[in-house]
């Protein structure tokens, strides 16, 4: 396991800026979802991935597979052009 360290600066309203090179490696973009853990004294933040979330997460509403396919298609659409 490769570890990468950057320090960043807490802004306005608490807010955390991941850098990009991390954002990048770990497949992290706007609107992703982030777990946020406290170890001992340690914040620890990972990604939730889209499928675990799907399986474990709470259901909060239902869908039909015409729109799961059209969202689907939006999302690849989306990353292809990145």
């Amino acid at each position: 396991m490769i570890e990468q360290r950057i320090r960043v600066r807490i802004g306005r309203r608490r807010r955390l800026t991941i850098p990009k090179p991390i954002a990048e490696r770990l497949g992290i973009c706007e609107g992703s979802l982030m777990e946020i853990r406290v170890v001992g004294g340690e914040m620890r933040l990972k990604p939730i991935d889209a499928v675990w979330l799907s399986l474990h997460g709470e259901k909060i509403a239902e869908t039909t597979l015409q729109e799961l396919e059209e969202e689907s298609l939006k999302e690849q659409l989306f990353h292809q052009d990145r």
